[in-house]
């Protein structure tokens, strides 16, 4: 499979300086046992990112909290990193570790170049213990100037 984006394009993107619209206005939808939120957003450089906030109806530790790039000339998101609840067992197929806890994924250029799913390879954390934290972990990681004191809550 070929390599869509390298490690240094990838790191490049999320250090791209970017401004999180006003949460407060984006749309809720319901989509089968979960809801998600998702937002465009233009980094200082000109790049086009999108977030993508979703979170189980039925149990708090399932959620995900994702930047996507949106490439060039494409109508394909690409995800640069997800931030991931403790509700599911992972299992980084190259390297054949498995574990069960909250985890980040990244895209790597060598998850791609093996015909993996961009953002395959996750590793566990303890840096956030519910929705609102990886979000905030999120916001903190890839370069997000920080929402005002008085953001709403997202669910």
């Amino acid at each position: 499979m070929a390599v869509v984006l390298t490690d240094a394009e990838i790191a490049g993107l999320i250090a791209e300086r970017k401004v999180m619209p006003d949460l407060s206005k984006l749309d809720l939808k319901s989509k089968r046992g979960h809801k998600e939120r998702d937002a465009a957003i233009t980094g200082i450089d000109g790049g086009e990112f999108e977030v993508i906030l979703r979170q189980s109806n039925f149990n708090p530790l399932d959620f995900s909290v994702i930047l996507g790039y949106q490439l060039p000339k494409s109508t394909q998101l690409f995800r640069l990193r997800r931030y991931n609840g403790k509700s599911h067992e992972h299992t980084n197929k190259i390297e054949g570790n498995t574990f069960y806890d909250f985890h980040i994924h990244d895209a790597t250029e060598r998850y791609q170049a093996s015909g993996f799913d961009e953002d395959a390879f996750a590793q566990p954390t303890s840096r956030y213990q519910d929705f609102s934290g990886a979000l905030q972990c999120l916001l903190a990681d890839c370069a997000f100037e920080k929402p005002s004191s008085n953001q709403p809550t997202l669910f």
